[in-house]
């Protein structure tokens, strides 16, 4: 197996992503794991990273690993401290991981942060950092769909500001702990979805007026009840770009992600009119690491 010249890990909550890359940053290698940040204790993380690092890693000498997300947490290997908005993405001092393997050389970048309205995140900035490094002249929003919806402005090479919407988690909250759950099959229906996105969207206030109805549609029967999740789904995520209308309206979004979620949030942006295109996070963040680790050997 290749050895690295250095490797750069994607730390997430509930997953752990790496790639071993040569002199020139070319993947000679890669790997992944569910060892997330949510799963381990401090000292536990030079154990998780070792497991899919150590293949690459030279028998003699140290081998640098930049790592970006859950990993710089408070919780998590060690807290990176935040860089604040207006600022260049994954461009701030790094904090050293310590570390008892002699080949590893562990450092951890820091997320970012806004003062007001009071706002983190740690990750994304990463994804964001890989999108300037395609395109330097980007000028407008990302929006950044998860558990925690990030949105993004950003112009002049750098972060402006940016909001976090928590609809994901409001979803998996209300299929899994509310009385929703005895309603939500896994049907789809996207004519459903439209039609609650334009719903929410044009009357946000009414969403959490309509969402018992989820449940008393199951119960009585008729429209209300076809692909729940569907029209739950529509609800929440109409009501969320009614909320981050001033993000995206009259200006480019770039939706990150390649899975359902980051479709379904193409498809409302371009119902509700939006100029919008998706591009793949898993790839932005490796281009963002390479940034990054440029960047930091150049500094003197």
């Amino acid at each position: 197996m290749a050895k690295a010249h250095w490797i750069a890990a994607d730390w997430g909550t509930s997953r752990l992503r790496l790639w071993a890359l040569d002199g020139l940053d070319q993947v000679v290698g890669d790997a992944a794991s569910d060892r997330g940040m949510g799963r381990l204790q401090p000292d536990a993380f030079e154990g998780a990273l070792l497991e899919l690092a150590a293949p690459f890693l030279a028998e003699e000498g140290r081998t640098k690993v930049l790592i970006c997300g859950m990993a710089g947490a408070r919780q998590g290997w060690i807290e990176a401290p935040y860089a604040a908005v207006p600022c260049l993405p994954a461009k701030g001092h790094t904090v050293r991981a310590p570390t008892r393997d002699p080949r590893l050389e562990v450092h951890i970048l820091p997320g970012l942060c806004q003062m007001d309205p009071p706002d983190v995140m740690r990750g994304e900035e990463t994804q964001i950092a890989g999108i300037l490094a395609g395109d330097p002249g980007f000028d407008g929003t990302l929006c950044l769909p998860g558990t925690h919806s990030k949105w993004v402005r950003v112009a002049g090479g750098a972060v402006q500001s940016f909001n976090t919407a928590m609809t994901g988690e409001l979803f998996d909250l209300l299929c899994n702990q509310s009385i929703l759950r005895h309603s939500l099959d896994a049907g789809w229906d996207d004519a459903v979805f439209a039609a609650a996105i334009t719903t929410s969207a044009a009357q946000p206030a009414q969403v959490f007026s309509q969402l018992f109805g989820l449940r008393a549609g199951s119960l009585v029967g008729g429209a209300a009840q076809d692909a729940p999740q569907a029209h739950l789904s529509g609800l929440l995520i109409g009501a969320e770009l009614a909320a981050m209308r001033n993000y995206w309206q009259g200006r480019a979004v770039a939706v990150i992600g390649a899975d359902n979620l980051a479709r379904c949030y193409h498809r409302a942006l371009a119902q509700l009119g939006g100029e919008v295109t998706t591009l793949h996070g898993v790839d932005l963040a490796l281009e963002g690491l390479k940034a990054a680790y440029r960047q930091q050997e150049d500094s003197p």
